[in-house]
């Protein structure tokens, strides 16, 4: 069985906005000459980009999706929401929630994305593909059941999760964040939901500023089903590592799930506007070999991810193109243009250790 990649170039056509980075333009703020947000169609498509010139494409299983179906998304966010949504999109866009703008067809470009995370997902519990990769735009994991927030218009992978628990493919799930900035919208939608686990690694305090705290664990039956694990910026390679050998994946373990999926955001890349973690390609490469590596263990390989943030046009293609290699086995590589200048950026060894006296307080508190 070979690696899926789900994408559609439309989805690159939605719509950012009249901001100005993270700022909506007025008063004082001036419009920028590239415009819009940081959640731009340019880091992906220029990730599609690079497979394509260095061959790995043709190591993959290429496909777009059907969009999902409101029977799809009625299972995580109310029909109130949805008809709002719509009717917005139909009278030429808007915007809903917090800096999520979108133009004319804005929800039928959610739409599609959303789908591209259910066939994914779909394709690896029918065993039709080995793992799954959805390039999905707009992201998903900021937006509650009735408001987007963090450039997040649908959620993405919920609508996933429930489509597929409704056709009978799965029951126990783990849903392992590792964007930069906490999965609160994910987290929201299964907080009582004792089957569904999920795990957000994240910078403290980035966005949302008041969520992801490591308290919060779910609500009852779903009690000890969430875990958040909220990192100083600076973290860097090393600190990553240690959080997926001493908590995440024990967790899992215990968990034993029928099948790992991946909120994939590249935003805690070391060149990275909205983030601070210091993460490199092959950061990612290696937090993808040791997620294979459960999923092997106790899922029978069933893997899939969905592309979440990151926010370099630069970089996000060779974190992504290090990741993609890994789940595709591929001898092909697209080396980091950044690899000899990382090291010399890394967390001194006095970091690491403060950074590890954390993880202890975290492993105690089980």
């Amino acid at each position: 069985m070979s690696t899926g990649f789900f994408w559609d170039e439309r989805c690159f056509w939605h719509g950012g906005g009249n901001y100005a980075g993270m700022l909506p333009v007025g008063g004082l703020v001036q419009p920028m000459t590239n415009g819009g947000l940081p959640e731009a169609p340019e880091s992906k498509r220029r990730l599609k980009n690079l497979m394509d010139v260095t061959g790995l494409s043709n190591d993959l299983t290429l496909s777009s999706a059907p969009n999902a179906t409101r029977e799809d998304l009625l299972r995580v966010h109310p029909a109130s929401y949805l008809d709002t949504f719509k009717e917005t999109s139909d009278e030429g866009g808007g915007e809903l929630g917090r800096r999520t703008p979108f133009g004319p067809g804005g929800y039928e470009l959610a739409t599609l994305s959303a789908g591209l995370s259910v066939a994914a997902l779909q394709a690896v519990l029918r065993g039709d593909l080995r793992n799954s990769y959805a390039l999905s735009r707009p992201p998903g994991h900021h937006c509650l059941p009735d408001y987007p927030n963090g450039f997040c218009l649908l959620n993405n992978l919920g609508i996933a999760i429930q489509s597929a628990r409704a056709n009978g493919l799965a029951d126990r799930i783990v849903v392992l964040d590792w964007d930069v900035h906490h999965g609160n919208g994910t987290e929201a939608v299964f907080y009582d939901d004792p089957n569904v686990f999920t795990i957000s690694i994240h910078q403290d305090r980035n966005y949302p500023m008041d969520t992801g705290d490591f308290a919060d664990r779910g609500t009852g039956a779903g009690l000890g089903a969430n875990l958040n694990i909220p990192l100083p910026p600076g973290v860097g390679h090393v600190g990553y590592m240690a959080v997926m050998d001493q908590i995440v994946a024990l967790q899992i373990r215990a968990f034993k799930p029928d099948v790992i999926i991946v909120a994939c955001g590249y935003d805690a890349a070391a060149i990275d506007p909205l983030g601070r973690m210091l993460a490199t390609a092959e950061t990612f490469r290696d937090l993808t070999r040791k997620t294979m590596e459960l999923a092997d263990e106790l899922c029978d390989g069933r893997l899939m991810m969905s592309h979440e943030g990151g926010y370099s046009e630069v970089y996000v293609p060779f974190c992504g193109h290090h990741v993609l290699a890994e789940m595709a086995g591929s001898t092909i590589q697209a080396p980091d243009p950044f690899a000899e200048v990382f090291p010399l950026r890394q967390p001194s060894a006095a970091f690491d250790a403060f950074v590890q006296t954390q993880l202890d307080q975290m492993r105690e508190a089980f």
